[in-house]
């Protein structure tokens, strides 16, 4: 009886720590997952932010027009936009409505 617990305790303690096993490998597994999604989404994060920082610059934009548009641009009042539609063949033009409003 005694060699029978005995073999059963060690059998049970083998099933358990390869219980134990693979479920640390599943979660390892999901973690690294994780963790690559993680970077990856930083690296654009950074890439957008630079973007941004860049872009959105008053000078900076100033410059580009000078650069590139020179007197093509004009400045318009803000309630003088319109939104602009096209339904099959045809184009509608409604005034743009703000969310303050």
């Amino acid at each position: 009886m005694k060699k029978f617990s005995i073999i059963f305790l060690i059998f049970f303690l083998i099933l358990f720590t390869a219980i134990i096993k693979n479920s640390t490998k599943r979660i390892d597994d999901e973690i690294f997952g994780l963790k690559e999604n993680i970077r990856i989404l930083k690296k654009d994060f950074e890439n957008i932010k630079l973007e941004h920082d860049y872009l959105s610059s008053s000078e900076r934009l100033l410059k580009f027009q000078d650069l590139y548009f020179e007197d093509l641009l004009i400045k318009k009042s803000i309630d003088e936009m319109n939104l602009l539609n096209q339904k099959s063949n045809f184009f509608e033009i409604k005034a743009f409505k703000f969310t303050n409003e």
